[in-house]
C-alpha cells in the first residue's frame, strides 16, 4: 500500500507543478499586464480629470474676472452717463434761470413803467370823467385845464399826507 501513496503524491506534485508553471508563465503575466494597463489608464484618467478640473477652475476664475470687469465697465459707463446728464440738466437749468431772470426784469420794468404812468393816466381819466360828470350833472361846460389843476392840487395833498413830504 505504501506505493500507492507515492504514486498519488507523484501525480499530485506533477499536476500542481504543471498548473503552477501554466499559471506563473502564461496566465498570471497576462492578468498582471492587464492590471498594470488598467492601473496606468486609471492614473492617466485621474491626471486628465485633475487637469480638466484645474482648467475648469481657471476658466471659472477668468469668467468671474471678465464678469467683474464688465460690471465695473458698466458702472463706469453709467457713472459717466449720469455725470453728463446732470451736467446737461444743470446747464439747461442755468439757461432757464437766466431766461427767467431776464423775463422777470423785463416784467418788473414794464410794471414800473405802468406804475410811473398810472398817475398820469388816472389823472387824465379823472379829468375826462369829471368834465363829463360836471357837464351831465350841472350842465356847465368845464375846461379840462381847470379840472387838471384841481386834480394836481389834490394829488399833491395826498402825496404829502401819505409820504410825508
Amino acid at each position: 500500500m505504501g506505493c500507492r501513496w507515492v504514486s498519488q503524491i507523484f501525480w499530485l506534485t506533477l499536476t500542481f507543478g504543471i498548473l503552477y508553471m501554466l499559471l506563473s508563465k502564461l496566465i498570471l503575466p497576462k492578468i498582471s499586464e492587464n492590471l498594470e494597463i488598467r492601473k496606468s489608464k486609471i492614473l492617466e484618467n485621474i491626471e486628465a480629470a485633475e487637469k480638466q478640473r484645474e482648467e475648469s477652475e481657471q476658466k471659472i476664475k477668468d469668467y468671474n474676472k471678465i464678469l467683474e470687469n464688465s460690471k465695473n465697465e458698466a458702472k463706469s459707463y453709467f457713472y459717466q452717463a449720469q455725470k453728463k446728464v446732470i451736467k446737461d440738466i444743470n446747464k439747461k437749468k442755468e439757461n432757464l434761470d437766466k431766461e427767467l431772470n431776464t423775463e422777470i426784469k423785463k416784467t418788473e420794468i414794464e410794471i414800473q413803467n405802468l406804475v410811473d404812468k398810472a398817475p398820469e393816466k388816472i389823472s387824465k381819466i379823472a379829468i375826462e370823467t369829471s368834465a363829463d360828470l360836471i357837464r351831465k350833472i350841472i350842465g356847465i361846460e368845464v375846461n379840462n385845464s381847470s379840472i387838471s389843476a384841481i386834480v394836481e392840487d389834490l394829488s399833491k395833498k395826498n402825496k404829502d399826507k401819505y409820504y410825508g413830504n
